[in-house]
């Protein structure tokens, strides 16, 4: 009798390992694609085929359906049937909400910067430091991704860990938005010089002029991120009108296999 119990007692721990590492391999993925999408490596319209991605980040498919639903969840994938998942393309009215929601975290984050410590500035410093370095260099998916990690430290400034987990989606997300503009380099050229102004600013507490220049610094994205969006819709039309066919469509979509 105290053998069976034994049994069942050790089969649901081990049930219970299984469940565990499953949600773990299943955390680990999502961290690994939406990372992909930030740093610029899975632009939008990338097709996710589940056997080379799958094989590419030694997990099963099972781990990875999952994975695609709760990104799917984050709005960074759209999945739709007979056709698979892929990244998504972000809408104008999509991209505004965006930037209502970096207003609101990222002013906040700099009226708060009195009480960040050296840490917090540091990661501000570093960040800078790369967008300047890739800038310089011409290696403009890396600028962008610089950028972004700006933003992320500077959002970090409020101590807030759900904060800083909602943040990389809305990240991962903005990366999406910028992708549409189509000229990687004329949309982060000068950025560096901007970001690196903000970060002087905060750094010798000069905050009610940093939410100025930070405000002004939005908007001008922001448009900057539309005026992309049309241009890709008009480009698409203008195709569309010569019966060009889409790259991505002719090709099936770009495929995530790294």
């Amino acid at each position: 009798m105290l053998s069976n119990i034994a049994r069942t007692v050790v089969r649901m721990r081990q049930d219970d390992y299984a469940a565990v590492d499953a949600v773990s391999a299943t955390g680990r993925t999502v961290d690994v694609l939406r990372t992909r999408i930030l740093e610029g490596a899975l632009p939008p319209g990338t097709a996710l085929r589940e056997v080379s991605v799958a094989a590419d980040l030694e997990i099963s498919r099972n781990t990875l359906r999952e994975a695609l639903r709760l990104l799917t969840a984050e709005g960074l994938v759209v999945q739709q049937r007979n056709r698979g998942a892929s990244v998504r393309t972000l809408t104008a009215s999509e991209v505004r909400d965006l930037y209502r929601t970096r207003r609101v975290l990222e002013v906040q984050a700099a009226t708060e910067s009195a009480v960040a410590g050296e840490a917090a500035f540091a990661g501000l410093e570093a960040a800078v430091v790369s967008k300047e370095r890739a800038e310089r260099a011409g290696r403009w998916r890396e600028a962008g991704t610089a950028s972004l990690r700006f933003h992320q430290a500077l959002v970090a400034m409020l101590g807030s860990r759900r904060l800083d987990e909602f943040f990389r989606t809305v990240l991962a997300q903005l990366r999406l938005a910028w992708a549409a503009s189509g000229d990687e380099a004329g949309f982060q050229r000068g950025w560096a010089a901007r970001d690196r102004e903000l970060y002087e600013l905060l750094r010798d507490g000069r905050r009610t002029r940093s939410v100025g220049v930070l405000q002004l610094y939005l908007e001008e994205s922001e448009r900057q991120v539309l005026d992309g969006l049309r241009r890709g819709r008009e480009e698409h039309t203008r195709q569309g009108s010569r019966g060009v066919e889409d790259p991505a469509r002719r090709h099936g979509g770009n495929e995530a296999t790294r």
